[in-house]
This record gives C-alpha cells, structure tokens and sequence, in this order.
C-alpha cells in the first residue's frame, strides 16, 4: 500500500470538501493518484447522498438572483436537514448557482416525474408527428429519443449548469448529490419562480 503524505490528504478534503479519512483511504485505495480518488469519491459521496434521500428537510434556504438589469430574477427553495447546514458556505453557494442557472436556463419544472403525464404524451405525440418521414418500425424510438432530449432540456435536475468553466459540465442533479455529499444531509430544490420582463 502506498504512504500517503498528509499534504496530498489535505489537498483532497480542500478540492472535494470530503472528511481528511475519506480522503486518506479514497488516496490509499487510487494508490496515491489524485484524480482517481476524486472519482471514488463521488461514487461514495453520491452513494451516500442517495441513502440520505428519504430522510427529512425541514430547514434550508429561499434563493434570490437578479439579472440583466433587473429584467429577469429567480426564487428558489432549497431545502436540507438543519439549520447548521442552511448557514453552511457549501450549500448557500449551491443555492446561489441553482438561482443564476434558472435564470439563465429557464427550465419549466425541477424533476421529471414533476412533468405532467398529459404533457408527456403531449410531445410525445409531437415528436411521433414529426418523425413521419422515417420508416415506421423506427419512429417510436425516434420520438422516445426526442422526447428524452426535451427532457433534458427542461427539467432542472437534467441540465448540465450554464457555468461550465466552474462546473465543468455536471448536472443540476450531479451538483445537488455532491452538496448533499459535503454537508452530509439530503438536500432537495423544492420549487422556483422565474420571472422575465414582457413573458407570461
């Protein structure tokens, strides 16, 4: 086994925000590469986050961003276990990047069992329509996929965020279960408004 020097130990609960033990076994099981034990990291942080998914949010925070001049803003609840949480820097930046991301991503609905079935079957019927052109053994797969990129599209949890030099191209969803995994709470966007000048 390798001997992880305290220093690299360090650097990793600095990058991932992870406990020094996770981080010192995550190193000793990569054998000292970095990038690796970030990985194991978040499969172990995301694995985690998702045991604490049942568990009860009854404290967290209502974000705010406005933008461009005042022509767009957002509200956003976020919720989590306690209040220790709610004041914790981890989750108010996560709060803060899902309201500017709204801002700018407009999506209509936070998960996707939040989209209605009728408006499911809605595109769905769409997307069929719009395949017509393709043999007829193919186009429900064509309209399924259609359907799935519209998904990804609108519903919140789905989009990679608007910031990706930050974020470096993760989901909402992927943000949310690695905040979950810091603080060590279930954490859960409950709801948004977004507001825009001249749109109903």
């Amino acid at each position: 086994m390798a001997t992880i020097a305290a220093a690299n130990v360090k650097a990793l609960r600095d990058l991932t925000g992870a406990g020094m033990m996770d981080c010192k076994k995550a190193l000793e099981e990569a054998g000292g590469d970095n990038d690796r034990a970030v990985e194991i990291l978040r499969v172990k942080g995301q694995a985690q986050a998702a045991k604490r998914g049942g568990r009860m949010t009854t404290e967290g925070l209502v974000g705010s961003y406005v933008h461009a001049g005042g022509k767009i803003g957002v509200l956003v609840e976020v919720d989590c276990e306690t209040d220790f949480v709610a004041r914790n820097e981890d989750f108010n930046d996560f709060v803060r990047d899902v309201a500017l991301h709204i801002a700018a991503a407009a999506p209509l609905y936070v998960a996707e069992d939040d989209v209605p079935a009728e408006v499911r079957e809605r595109e769905l019927r769409i997307f069929a329509e719009q395949a017509a052109d393709r043999p007829e053994e193919v186009r429900p797969k064509v309209a399924e996929g259609r359907l799935r990129k519209w998904l990804e599209e609108v519903v919140l949890h789905n989009q990679p965020h608007v910031n990706a030099d930050k974020h470096g191209g993760q989901t909402i969803e992927e943000l949310r279960a690695v905040t979950a995994a810091k603080t060590g709470e279930n954490i859960v966007i409950r709801r948004f408004v977004r507001f825009a000048i001249g749109e109903d």
